[in-house]
């Protein structure tokens, strides 16, 4: 997984940068297709926004998040991350359970 982090009139510092990959971790661990993560994290004025895009096999996830702190925008982006993730695996499985059904049978 390539994992790149940026900051947009914000300097990401170490400690932004572990906190912003334990949290993702846990998205992670859900589904193992991940293939990249951008994540960027902005600030203008009062409001602190966070933003990422998961690249999976077959579909590019995007969520963001504004709020007045900058770490509750990251917590607020991946619980919404958490969210289509398990969608989007939802969605998976349910197209896998069609195929097997809509398969033809072997008659004797």
């Amino acid at each position: 997984m390539n994992l790149k982090i940026t900051g947009h009139h914000l300097e990401v510092t170490d400690s932004i940068r572990e906190y912003a990959t334990s949290k993702l971790d846990r998205v992670i661990r859900h589904f193992e297709h991940v293939t990249a993560v951008h994540v960027i994290l902005s600030v203008a004025k009062l409001k602190q926004k966070a933003e990422i895009t998961v690249h999976v096999r077959g579909k590019d996830i995007f969520v963001e998040s504004e709020e007045a702190d900058l770490y509750a925008a990251i917590d607020s982006m991946i619980d919404k991350l958490d969210r289509q993730v398990v969608k989007h695996k939802e969605k998976l499985a349910d197209h896998t359970r069609d195929a097997i059904k809509h398969q033809p049978t072997a008659e004797l």
